[in-house]
């Protein structure tokens, strides 16, 4: 079963919406419709990345353009070797001679021995994967909302050595709803050894309550 995908929308530093896409544009589109001065931006909860969102013109077309099926992809006769019905993509890739001698000389073949060496370094390398996405995810969103925060420098190095404390620490002042979306991106950016204590401050079971949605404060 996929993720549910969730959104958050911000004025400036205020969180004013969380939820489905279609949720979170209505409530921008109510915003931008009633002269909101403030900056108006929208995150992906999972990733950190900003979405850009198509308000022009009412509420039904912005609702529409949502829903618009995505580009469909090459025909079937434009793809190139590989098996489809496996998943399997044909790519090319470039080794030494050494290299190609050695793939063929495995079982199965070149293909097979590339795949095999493909799960295995997957498989060795979750936690360390799961670190860089979860550190690239908070630094994403973190440039684009907190750049001009002080200790923005410091927490970006906090960030990157994998230092959970120091983070918390450099952006404990920084706005609240920034810093509660931040917290929860970050569960997934450090080590559990080296966060403070199981989690970092301000993420123990909270979740984004009701946001103000309305054309004013």
């Amino acid at each position: 079963m996929s993720q549910q995908l969730s959104y958050t929308a911000f004025a400036d530093s205020e969180r004013i919406a969380h939820g489905d896409l279609k949720a979170v544009a209505v409530a921008v589109k109510t915003r931008v419709d009633a002269r909101e001065p403030r900056a108006l931006l929208v995150f992906a909860d999972q990733t950190g990345a900003q979405i850009d969102l198509d308000l022009r013109g009412d509420l039904d077309q912005v609702l529409r353009a949502l829903e618009a099926p995505a580009p469909a992809g090459e025909p079937d006769s434009k793809r190139g070797r590989g098996r489809p019905k496996l998943g399997v993509v044909g790519r090319e890739v470039t080794l030494l001679p050494r290299h190609w001698e050695w793939l063929k000389a495995q079982p199965g073949g070149a293909s097979v021995a590339l795949r095999n060496l493909v799960e295995k370094a997957r498989s060795g390398n979750q936690t360390q994967d799961r670190l860089r996405t979860g550190r690239e995810a908070v630094y994403r969103f973190m440039s684009a909302m907190a750049g001009n925060e002080a200790g923005f420098e410091e927490a970006s190095r906090a960030l990157f050595a994998g230092d959970g404390p120091a983070f918390a620490d450099r952006t404990r002042h920084w706005p609240p709803d920034v810093r509660e979306f931040l917290d929860r991106l970050a569960v997934h950016a450090f080590d559990p050894g080296r966060r403070s204590g199981n989690r970092l401050p301000g993420v123990q079971g909270r979740r984004p309550g009701p946001a103000r949605t309305g054309p004013g404060r």
